[in-house]
């Protein structure tokens, strides 16, 4: 019974990889075609601050879903969680989000939280690897990460 579970997930992670691969192709044409056309719009060859926000955004989303299927490829293939790639991807979230902040539109709040949330992460990225990686097998039992 577990082995036909295994082989489901295998194919539910394929179906994954295989989409996000299908979204991540159109985010790259979509991100060519902002730049273009914001290059283009007069004044030719400059961006302007909402065009260069828009166009930076677009990009982190993109490294964004390549880091969600690396991720999901190394679990795909070793059956285990590299946590600190997960860490970097939520800083690569949280760098986004502190870009695109509209300042006129955020409270305090906001900002202290998200504060807490880049301490947070780096924290835990600097245990990860101080500790050598964390890496959760399959049944997820914990083992140090092995230099290859």
């Amino acid at each position: 019974m577990l082995e036909l579970v295994d082989k489901f997930e295998r194919i539910i992670y394929a179906f994954l990889i295989i989409l996000l691969s299908i979204v991540l192709l159109f985010a790259v044409g979509e991100l060519g075609y902002l730049l273009f056309a914001s290059l283009i719009n007069p004044p030719p060859y400059l961006l302007q601050s909402h065009e260069l926000t828009t166009i930076l955004g677009a990009f982190l989303l993109i490294l964004i879903g390549v880091e969600l299927l690396d991720t999901i490829k190394v679990y795909f293939s070793e059956n285990s969680i590299h946590f600190e790639i997960v860490i970097l991807l939520a800083i690569i979230a949280i760098a986004r989000k502190v870009i695109l902040l509209d300042p006129s539109a955020t409270n305090g709040i906001e900002y202290l939280g998200i504060g807490v949330l880049i301490i947070g992460l780096a924290g835990a990225y600097y245990l990860i690897k101080r500790s050598g990686g964390i890496v959760v097998g399959n049944h997820g039992r914990k083992e140090p990460e092995t230099e290859s």
